[in-house]
């Protein structure tokens, strides 16, 4: 199974013109950080968490040829905004994409892209299958995903775990139920958005506490605003096993 990381940051967290903060000011491209995503390849099935704005630079970046299956963890702007740009894989790869959802991300991609839904279609429509998830693992092309439930302050958010691989994004809270569907992970991803408190996301240090809990041979952090600082520095102050994700980081699970 590789991994890539497609993107790391937030809304927050992307370069801005005219910004004279270290981040923005870096020349360490670890620190130039697009919104948060991640590609996962495992046997021929190509997937992909959550498509933000950046999606369509994203794919053309790390030249993806194909595409299977969205799952989404939620329904934030930052996260669904470029679904509309899987009209190419429709058009190229003359096929339906596989979007998983809970019944309440799909209201809310029902109202962003009501021309997807409508029964009015046109030629050039992006081409979904619309699955529901829920509480129960369920197969993308055969490969076993389990759904996790964490909490984004009052909004409940969907992590995955696929074999060894566990992805968690806009966590504040984690039950101990979930904790035990994370633990025996190879690999832990979750978000660390800054160091100062946050009412809905995980702060460095609540994330390097939950690391050391869930117990991850390796532990990445993403979803991190400017406010987490440069990166070369914050890696520093981590243990051996946590390490901070960057965009295009690629690696593979045996």
């Amino acid at each position: 199974m590789k991994i890539t990381f497609l993107g790391t940051g937030t809304s927050q967290g992307i370069p801005v013109i005219g910004c004279s903060c270290a981040v923005c000011q870096s020349s360490d491209s670890r620190d130039k950080r697009l919104r948060v995503s991640v590609l996962i390849e495992i046997e021929g099935t190509t997937i992909v968490i959550d498509s933000g704005p950046d999606f369509r630079y994203q794919m053309l970046r790390e030249k993806v040829m194909d595409l299977d299956a969205i799952l989404y963890t939620h329904e934030h702007k930052d996260h669904v905004a470029g679904l509309d740009d899987i009209r190419p894989f429709n058009y190229i790869l003359k096929k339906h994409i596989d979007i998983y959802a809970t019944p309440r991300v799909q209201e809310a991609l029902k109202r962003e892209f009501s021309y997807i839904f409508s029964d009015i279609k046109y030629h050039g429509l992006p081409l979904i299958n619309l699955f529901t998830v829920d509480e129960s693992p369920f197969e993308v092309k055969g490969n076993l995903v389990i759904p996790i439930d964490v909490m984004h302050y009052k909004l409940p958010v969907k992590g995955y775990r696929i074999n060894d691989f566990t992805y968690v994004t806009d966590a504040k809270t984690i039950s101990d139920e979930s904790l035990a569907k994370i633990k025996g992970s190879k690999v832990l991803v979750i978000n660390a958005l800054q160091k100062e408190d946050h009412i809905s996301h995980f702060t460095l240090d609540e994330a390097i506490a939950f690391a050391n809990k869930a117990g991850a041979e390796t532990t990445y952090f993403t979803h991190m605003s400017h406010n987490l600082g440069l990166h070369v520095d914050i890696e520093k102050e981590l243990p051996p096993h946590i390490k901070l994700a960057y965009d295009r980081l690629s690696f593979t699970i045996a």
